[in-house]
């Protein structure tokens, strides 16, 4: 069978892959489909872009569920419902019509899967920890939606840069839901919905002018706080802070806990990838007085400076790889938190904190498979997977928060 938009295939849904599609073969070919459940018989279909003979694996869109699973439900999202064409569904929540324990279920499939294939196997996947009780919306403290030339106003249609008109924001906090409902058109753009500590929202537009601003109007970004225990950060309104209203705690948390006994005074420790500070200063509570945060951010290098102040840290402007390259040999290390971006450190990066040789490491990922590269690095040079902990700070997506320590 086939529509206008591509061919309807039946597919048997057999895993899930990373990044929230989900696999089914046809023919012997790998085919990604949206939308679905391991388990179930859905009908797809396939993106025409994604079809050439060439290809090794193909692309779909589920359109009907012709045999659920026990684990689907009503997604959380009504404009992200199975429901609805496609093309008009909202992005943002791709596990949203999954049975919040079946997501866990799923995430640590995705892995162990990780682990085994890229970090040399023999490492066991935790358990996806759950930070919230309830239902897994309302969470979202930062929200981006744009603004297309028709000046409609809303989230993308999912893997696409549509603009899809919503009437809910379900995973947004209330006050932040309540805002972007009620944002007029504009010209075009992204605008970003910030609600930090104080809980009111703050409306960030970013025009799509592309022009230069004019010489003498370029102003400061607004500068906002956040709070993790009784220590407060400054940060911009528009600069990175942790989406989750508890994820900073509850990572701070597990940082201070992996590292506990790894910190002492006599040796320099390093928040690489620091941001604002906020391992900087679990470092500090962990009783370090030598704190070397980097930050390629100068924004964010000034304001770990200041929040950094009660224990005198010293706040670098540079990127990683260039300043451990930078360090002589005989510096004495002692922890160093490493929470890179979503491409991970990268062997460079490994290279260099092997060669420092510090007594521990706290790794903090926000992707699976690009951790799982960078620990299969480390265990090359002869490092240990110590401890692994998986936090579930953004439900209803298939991301995911994980903490390693690796130990010489």
């Amino acid at each position: 069978m086939t529509s206008s938009a591509g061919p309807l295939l039946d597919l048997d849904i057999t895993g899930i892959a990373h990044g929230g599609t989900f696999i089914a073969r046809h023919e012997g070919r790998v085919v990604f489909v949206s939308d679905a459940i391991p388990g179930e018989r859905v009908r797809a279909r396939l993106d025409p872009s994604s079809t050439d003979e060439s290809r090794s694996f193909w692309r779909a869109e589920t359109v009907e569920v012709l045999e659920p699973s026990e684990h689907r439900r009503p997604h959380v999202w009504a404009e992200a419902d199975v429901s609805r064409d496609p093309d008009d569904r909202a992005g943002g929540a791709d596990l949203g019509h999954i049975a919040l324990p079946h997501q866990r279920t799923l995430k640590k499939q995705v892995l162990a899967e990780a682990l085994d294939r890229f970090a040399g196997g023999g490492i066991e996947a935790p358990e996806i920890e759950a930070v919230d009780s309830g239902d897994g919306t309302g969470w979202r403290t930062r929200v981006s939606l744009h603004v297309d030339d028709d000046g409609i106003v809303g989230p993308y249609a999912a893997r696409s840069h549509r603009v899809i008109p919503v009437s809910s924001h379900p995973l947004a906090r209330p006050a932040a839901a309540q805002a972007a409902l009620a944002l007029q058109g504009g010209k075009p753009g992204r605008i970003d919905l910030v609600e930090p500590g104080d809980g009111r929202v703050r409306i960030i537009r970013h025009e799509d002018s592309g022009r230069m601003p004019q010489r003498g109007r370029r102003r400061d970004p607004e500068v906002v706080y956040e709070t993790v225990g009784d220590r407060r950060f400054q940060v911009d309104a528009g600069g990175f802070w942790q989406v989750h209203p508890r994820a900073a705690s509850v990572l701070d948390a597990a940082v201070y806990g992996v590292l506990d006994g790894h910190v002492d005074e006599a040796s320099t420790h390093y928040d690489l990838y620091g941001g604002v500070g906020l391992f900087g200063a679990t470092l500090g509570d962990l009783g370090a007085t030598d704190v070397v945060t980097v930050e390629s951010s100068k924004r964010a290098t000034a304001h770990a400076s200041e929040n950094l102040s009660s224990i005198d840290a010293t706040a670098v402007t540079a990127r990683v790889d260039r300043y451990l390259a930078s360090l002589p040999s005989n510096a004495n290390a002692g922890a160093v938190v490493l929470d890179p971006p979503r491409a991970g450190a990268g062997r460079a990066v490994v290279d260099a904190l092997h060669a420092l040789a510090p007594d521990a490491i706290a790794y903090v990922a926000c992707d699976p498979v690009a951790l799982s590269r960078d620990l299969g690095t480390f265990r090359g040079h002869g490092w240990t997977v110590s401890t692994l902990r998986a936090f579930d700070l953004f439900p209803h997506s298939h991301h995911f928060e994980v903490v390693a320590l690796l130990t010489r």
